[in-house]
């Protein structure tokens, strides 16, 4: 890191990565702990497998939604291993996953982050700096929710 031309997108996107890390962490200590998912229509909340499965598989949506509004090559991510297999194989696709963000946005100049909207992949406008915000967040909110789950579901 450190080479950035806006270090808004350093900061986020190394944000992001810790984020991410951590969610993993916390996600594998739930998942230990037999937490139990609150029952919703969503099919991303079917299973702890299926929220860790939506929160990788979001983390390489933002980056494919950023590059392809900035007009950057497709990074190419592929998708996180299914239901039945994602656990086993989180931790080496999270590694592939942080590989693909690594530098992606080095030589992007500052004004890009800011100076428009583009409609999300829920309909939503949003500035590439507000993506790169969302990236962070996202598996934040996640990691809260499990750790409020540990916490209601002690045993």
């Amino acid at each position: 890191m450190g080479h950035y031309k806006y270090k808004g997108a350093e900061a986020l996107t190394v944000l992001h990565e810790n984020q991410l890390r951590s969610f993993v962490s916390v996600w594998l200590k739930a998942k230990r702990k037999g937490i139990v998912l609150p029952v919703t229509d969503d099919p991303y909340y079917s299973s702890m497998n299926m929220l860790l499965f939506h929160v990788l598989q979001s983390a390489g949506g933002y980056l494919n939604w950023i590059c392809r509004n900035l007009s950057l090559p497709d990074p190419q991510i592929l998708p996180p291993p299914g239901e039945k297999h994602i656990e086993k194989e989180a931790k080496r696709y999270l590694a592939y996953l942080l590989e693909k963000w690594e530098n992606r946005l080095c030589d992007v100049e500052p004004a890009a982050f800011e100076d428009k909207v583009f409609e999300s992949n829920w309909g939503v406008p949003f500035c590439i700096d507000a993506m790169l915000e969302h990236a962070v967040m996202h598996p934040l909110r996640h990691e809260y929710q499990l750790i409020n789950l540990m916490e209601q579901q002690k045993k």
